[in-house]
């Protein structure tokens, strides 16, 4: 029987081992797992996928599968010092380019300044930024002012488990998520869109994919995210006919084409399923139908940094290296011509205009039923003031983090901080106490109708 101290060992990031490094420990992790194979990036290409840094707990809607705790409104916000610690913490344990998801409860919550401050800290220290958020309050000018301090991407979060006012299925959000791109366009930055699945949109999901499909000029990555049991949300337990298997099949179904998404891996098998296409004049390529080639690939430029934000930038790193490895030339010329002549009406049709649009699928755990051997092999940690955590873990053992006393650094005057003093935060009235119980409360009771 697995006993919750045998969880929390499981979940926590185990120490360095003497002469060890991040990237192997990591690799480390994954063969003991069972998960080391051709075209891993966790222990290749990345000593951890992304590490989730919590700037505040407050959210301005009350989605129905909702991560965060009961208490979360009554939390205030992580001090300055205190991110910026972690910002610190994240950089001396994985390194230089480690992906940072700048999130909550929604981030834009946070002072607009110290928001700021927080995406240039994480940029100074070399380090790769998301802002995840529900878009209601990422206007332009705050997105242009994160660009400018560093941020590398933005994704939004948008979906039918928010209950938005006013639109009744996935395709009217198309609306909402349209606007969202429009905001960001142009500003030199990777533009995600996340999605969770749930019983009431599944058979909606090829329409949400067919929209990112039209909108791969901006949009270069989807990521959906199964239903779990992960916090206070109205649903709970994921019905038997959301799964992995399924949601891949819609995924083609919208793309209008198989996608191979066994060839690339990130992690445990079960968590996370990985595919990537080429959009030309409105259709999508397989761009991964080659796995042996795409593994080969993938393990033999660990080392090449690829550019998010500018896909021309990217494509012309890739064709540098392939100039210094004529070793690849063979392989990566036949399959240049078999693709070229697959796609050669909508190459000649678009004048070559091509675009790379990723897909993730992210299966998370019910908190209730957390698997040690997963908790492992997790690439998706979240900075705590003890150190990284699992997200899985993290979202079970949400209050044991969120509501307990920190001391803060010298630079902020030490002794300990109370997560549940009284205070006004961003301007707004005092926070006294808990103000949502349980997420998906009908319309009427929440704090806005989440409408750009």
């Amino acid at each position: 029987m697995t006993t919750d101290s045998d969880l929390t060992a499981c979940g926590v990031e185990p120490p360095l081992q003497t002469g060890e490094t991040a990237l192997r420990r990591a690799r480390r992790r994954m063969e003991a797992t069972g998960q080391w194979r051709p075209g891993q990036a966790m222990g290749r290409r990345w000593p951890i996928g992304c590490v989730a840094l919590e700037i505040t707990q407050r959210c301005n809607l009350d989605c129905s599968l909702c991560y965060l705790s009961e208490h979360a409104e009554s939390v205030r916000d992580l001090p300055l010092a205190e991110v910026f610690r972690r910002i610190d913490m994240i950089r001396d344990g994985y390194g230089a380019g480690t992906n940072v998801q700048v999130t909550g409860g929604d981030p834009t919550l946070r002072r607009r300044d110290e928001l700021v401050a927080i995406v240039r800290r994480l940029h100074e220290r070399g380090l790769r930024s998301t802002l995840m958020t529900n878009g209601i309050r990422a206007r332009r000018p705050l997105l242009g002012e994160l660009a400018d301090a560093g941020l590398t991407d933005v994704a939004f979060h948008v979906d039918m488990t928010q209950g938005r006012r006013g639109f009744a299925d996935e395709p009217a959000l198309n609306a909402v998520r349209r606007a969202y791109i429009d905001r960001a366009r142009g500003l030199g930055l990777a533009v995600f869109f996340n999605t969770t699945v749930f019983a009431g949109n599944i058979a909606e999901i090829p329409a949400v994919v067919r929209f990112f499909v039209d909108n791969s000029d901006v949009v270069s990555l989807a990521s959906f995210q199964l239903q779990a049991d992960a916090g206070r949300g109205v649903l709970r337990g994921r019905p038997a006919a959301v799964t992995v298997d399924r949601i891949v099949g819609l995924i083609e179904a919208g793309a209008g084409t198989a996608l191979t998404f066994d060839a690339l891996s990130a992690g445990h098998a079960q968590c996370n399923r990985y595919a990537a296409a080429l959009v030309c004049h409105g259709r999508a390529h397989d761009l991964l139908d080659d796995r042996h080639l795409a593994q080969a690939f993938a393990d033999a430029t660990t080392d090449l940094a690829l550019d998010r934000t500018s896909y021309g930038r990217t494509v012309a790193r890739i064709a540098g290296w392939l100039a210094r490895h004529p070793g690849y030339w063979p392989p990566a010329l036949r399959w240049l011509g078999r693709t070229a002549w697959r796609m050669r009406r909508d190459l000649w049709k678009s004048r070559l205009r091509v675009r790379k649009l990723s897909f993730f699928i992210h299966n998370f755990m019910d908190a209730c039923a957390l698997d040690p051997e997963r908790l492992r092999a997790c690439v998706f940690m979240a900075a705590t003031a003890d150190g990284p955590v699992s997200m899985c873990l993290h979202n079970a053992r949400r209050d044991d983090t969120i509501l307990r006393p920190i001391r803060l650094p010298p630079s902020a005057g030490g002794g300990l901080w109370d997560p549940r003093a009284p205070t006004r935060q961003d301007g707004g009235r005092p926070i006294r106490g808990p103000m949502r119980y349980r997420a998906g409360s009908p319309p009427s009771a929440r704090t806005t109708d989440g409408n750009p």
